[in-house]
């Protein structure tokens, strides 16, 4: 098995983590907004997020000779460890609960709000967490100036939401202003400017994309998005969001227990749970939990969207590859960061949450 035991090692491990874990969201929204059900695009993420655990179990996990202290994956598989088996399930399952809810939280608020807002409230109570979890083994005057940065970033994730909502109401009041016809308002989205050739008397017409940004380009998005937005409270989801940041502030230190044992669950002689072997159970708990959360949206879908079923969901191919590449990222950039964490200290692994504080755009 391999064990990340020095500091660059650890380092390396959050380093590739941010990058992954700071890409997969964008990619999701991406999809949402061109129209592909999030129950779909979720169930194709779900598939290749546990594949991206077996592998690094399967691989990291059964790397050299196995220890009694630290054995293999598949050797700790048999032993009698299901205390730590339950902390790292359920830290799997408040984890697929928050990713489930940022969803359509992105809908909602926005990528950039939603992933400021979540990752700064699982900063702030994870990493306080942890840092007691990991008996205070990271500096205190340097990790909580940090967070004390993450709860301010909380506060101004909400106001900028709340500034957005009205600034986009606005736009699009002025634009039905502007459009009223006498036989009432018109909502058609009108894309096309016509100029007339003096030389041949020929009408042309050209495409013209809407400026981001504009009354327009709002309709137009709302167009072509699955998760429809207009008349929806803006409350609903910064709720939403606040919901997601408390799942994401628990699942590392249920992970941290899973792994370290500070409550003294397992019995006399018997291992701790080794990060690639936690990672596993943790990994197939947030499966199992998406699957049975999106199958049912899927015949019993929210906020509106319509109702789908599992034939159509497999016949749906419209962007699955992405979604295959959003699941490997999150998979793979969780398991860095536990990697990391396990050397570093989970406290200070809590830090690549801060990879979604830097997505400063939407993807259009």
């Amino acid at each position: 098995m391999y064990l990340v035991e020095s500091k660059a090692g650890a380092i390396t491990c959050m380093v590739l983590a941010l990058l992954s874990l700071g890409t997969w969201p964008a990619i999701l929204t991406l999809l949402e907004r061109r129209g592909r059900l999030p129950q779909h695009t979720y169930l194709d993420y779900s598939i290749t997020n546990l594949l991206a655990a077996i592998i690094i179990a399967f691989t990291f996990g059964q790397i050299g000779s196995t220890k009694p202290d630290s054995p293999n994956f598949i050797t700790q598989l048999a032993q009698d460890n299901w205390p730590s088996v339950m902390f790292a399930m359920a830290g799997g399952i408040v984890l697929s609960l928050g990713n489930l809810a940022t969803q359509y939280a992105w809908a909602l608020v926005g990528l950039s709000v939603t992933e400021v807002t979540t990752s700064s409230i699982a900063v702030v109570i994870g990493s306080t967490l942890n840092y007691f979890l990991d008996d205070r083994i990271n500096k205190a005057e340097i990790l909580f100036p940090g967070v004390a940065c993450f709860l301010i970033a909380v506060f101004l994730g909400s106001a900028v939401h709340r500034s957005n909502a009205s600034d986009n109401k606005a736009k699009l009041r002025d634009f039905e202003m502007t459009n009223q016809e006498p036989s009432g308002l018109s909502t058609d989205i009108e894309t096309t400017n016509s100029s007339k050739d003096l030389e041949t008397n020929v009408t042309k017409t050209t495409s013209e994309k809407p400026k981001e940004g504009t009354a327009r380009f709002l309709m137009e998005l709302e167009n072509k998005r699955a998760i429809k937005v207009f008349g929806k409270r803006k409350i609903i989801g910064l709720a939403i969001t606040f919901f997601a940041g408390l799942c994401f502030s628990l699942f590392s230190p249920a992970f941290n227990l899973a792994t370290n044992d500070q409550w003294h669950r397992l019995k006399q002689g018997v291992p701790k749970l080794v990060v690639y072997t936690a990672f596993f159970y943790f990994s197939v708990s947030c499966f199992i939990i998406a699957m049975i959360l999106n199958i049912g949206f899927l015949y019993y879908p929210v906020l509106g969207l319509p109702k789908s079923s599992f034939k159509a969901y497999l016949s749906d191919w419209n962007g699955r590859y992405w979604a295959f590449l959003a699941g490997f990222l999150c998979g793979f950039g969780n398991g860095l960061q536990f990697m990391g964490g396990q050397a570093a200290g989970y406290a200070a692994a809590d830090s690549v949450q801060v990879q979604e504080t830097t997505i400063v755009f939407d993807p259009k």
